[in-house]
């Protein structure tokens, strides 16, 4: 029998094949969550769950973002184009407490 070393992510308990994998997807977590932070600051009333949505969006497209903040006016509108049509799941921000 192989054994395959796989990495978990505290966060949200997802299993990764490599240590970068792994690392890549918390700092996108960590991103989305600071995101959901701001968005909740500004927007009180807005669900909880909802600002983890939005926030893990723009992290999980924070290159648009980037190219957004530079001045770029349509890079968000592109990726928001491409997206509309597909169903990502919401990943929790926050790690499961046992």
């Amino acid at each position: 029998m192989a054994v395959i070393p796989m990495w978990q992510v505290d966060r949200d308990q997802s299993m990764h094949t490599t240590k970068a994998d792994a690392d890549k997807h918390d700092l996108m977590l960590e991103i989305g969550e600071q995101f959901a932070s701001a968005i909740r600051a500004v927007a009180p009333d807005l669900a909880e769950s909802k600002a983890e949505a939005i926030g893990l969006f723009l992290s999980r497209h924070r290159e648009a973002v980037v190219k957004l903040c530079k001045g770029n006016p349509n890079a968000l509108a592109e990726v928001i184009s491409a997206t509309a049509d597909i169903d990502e799941p919401v990943t929790p921000l926050r790690a499961v407490t046992n």
